[in-house]
């Protein structure tokens, strides 16, 4: 394994996957793998209380960080 990559388990009876409500706000978290056998745990304020904006910005993260793993370059 040479490149980064995102570990994204989606429950499609969950439209909430990869989000949790923090005392009314939303988060959004992930882990990466990378090649040296480590990984990391992103965790990331949505700054919002609405369920439908949280998951339109989750849905971006999650493409933006599929392509920055591709590019071995993984940042929040």
């Amino acid at each position: 394994m040479n490149k980064s990559k995102l570990s994204v388990r989606v429950n499609r009876k969950n439209p909430n996957h990869h989000l949790w409500n923090n005392n009314g706000t939303w988060w959004f978290h992930c882990t990466v793998h990378h090649p040296d056998f480590t990984s990391e745990r992103h965790r990331l304020s949505l700054k919002t209380q609405d369920v439908k904006q949280a998951r339109r910005i989750r849905d971006i993260k999650l493409a933006q960080l599929t392509g920055e793993c591709f590019r071995k370059e993984v940042s929040l």
